[in-house]
C-alpha cells in the first residue's frame, strides 16, 4: 500500500498532471510535492540568485513559491492537503536522495522550456533510473 507519495514539480503541464495524477489515484496518501531551485546552469539564472542573496534559504522559498502555490490550488480543487518543500541544487540528485522516505515518486515525463531541457538533461529519467522506491512517470 502505498502511504507516502514524492510528487517533484516545476512549472510545467507535465508536473501539474503528475500532482493530479498522484492526488486523484492515491486518495489515503499523503503527499509532499517538492520544487528544486538553484540549479546550476550555463546561463547561472536561479543558482547566481540564491547563492548571491543575504539568506539563501529565503531567496529559494520565494523562487520556488509559485510552483508550491500552483500546487496548493491543484490540491485545493480535490479538497486535498499537501505538503511542500523546497530542494536546492541539481533536481534529479534532490529528487533521489528525498525518495527514501516515501513509498513512490509520482512525477512528470519532462518540464521545463526545451532549453533547459538541453541543459539539464532528463531528469525523468534519471529519477526513473536511480530511485530507491518506485516512480511513477506521468505524461
Amino acid at each position: 500500500m502505498v502511504s507516502r507519495l514524492l510528487v517533484p514539480m516545476d512549472d510545467s503541464e507535465m508536473a501539474e498532471n503528475a500532482l493530479e495524477y498522484a492526488l486523484d489515484v492515491h486518495g489515503d496518501a499523503d503527499v509532499t510535492v517538492l520544487t528544486v531551485v538553484g540549479e546550476p546552469s550555463q546561463l547561472m539564472g536561479e543558482a547566481t540568485a540564491v547563492a548571491m542573496a543575504d539568506d539563501p534559504r529565503a531567496k529559494a522559498a520565494e523562487l520556488a513559491a509559485p510552483v508550491l502555490e500552483r500546487a496548493q490550488e491543484i490540491a485545493d480543487a480535490r479538497g486535498r492537503s499537501i505538503d511542500t518543500v523546497v530542494g536546492l541544487g541539481h533536481p534529479a540528485r534532490e529528487i533521489i536522495n528525498r525518495a527514501d522516505e516515501y513509498d513512490t515518486v509520482v512525477l512528470g515525463s519532462h518540464g521545463g522550456t526545451i532549453a533547459e531541457r538541453l541543459v539539464v538533461g532528463n531528469v525523468a529519467k534519471t529519477v526513473f533510473n536511480r530511485s530507491p522506491v518506485p516512480v511513477t512517470v506521468v505524461r
